[in-house]
């Protein structure tokens, strides 16, 4: 009888110690919402990652509403309703040929897969690989259209919207160092 008496007050300690011991929570819960290199951004206008998210989700829910073809000539144009400050939707099939941006359309048609300018190359082919199976963050050097052409970093959000395309956008989050003597 003792020591089933024991038993149960040991296991009573051990159970309340593993509640107490970090299995709860006091603070708020840790944002999950964006990639680890990524917090939230700043830069005169304040933009969250979820704002981005937001963003981008909306110019799906257009496409889905609207169909691809008017979707990609409203995300295209410099004054539709996919331009908020320095956000704007553009879009690549899974191949790297640019389907919209507004920003710079001479680019409409173009495959970039092998460009040179900023890494535009490797993101989209990192990009390709975040989005294949839904949504993904990336990380770009990319020359800022709406900043004098500056080569900025830049967080982008983007989502598949089927088989053969997918869409994003970005924040610019700063200059990029480019000091590799490290």
């Amino acid at each position: 009888m003792r020591s089933l008496a024991i038993s149960l007050v040991v296991m009573l300690a051990l159970g309340l110690a593993l509640i107490s011991s970090g299995c709860m929570q006091n603070g708020p819960a840790p944002d999950t919402s964006a990639p680890e290199d990524g917090s939230s951004v700043e830069r005169g206008n304040y933009t969250s990652n979820e704002t981005l998210v937001a963003f981008v989700e909306s110019a799906a829910a257009y496409v889905r509403e609207n169909g691809k073809e008017k979707a990609l000539a409203e995300f295209s144009d410099l004054n539709g309703s996919f331009i908020q400050g320095e956000l704007y939707i553009y879009a690549y099939d899974f191949n790297g040929t640019t389907l919209a941006h507004p920003v710079n359309p001479e680019k409409i048609g173009v495959n970039r897969l092998n460009e040179t300018e900023g890494d535009v190359g490797i993101f989209l082919r990192k990009m390709n690989d975040a989005v294949r199976y839904g949504d993904g963050f990336g990380r770009i050097a990319y020359i800022n259209p709406m900043r004098d052409r500056v080569l900025e970093s830049k967080l982008a959000y983007g989502v598949q919207i089927d088989e053969t395309w997918w869409l994003g956008s970005g924040v610019y989050t700063g200059s990029v160092d480019l000091d590799t003597s490290g």
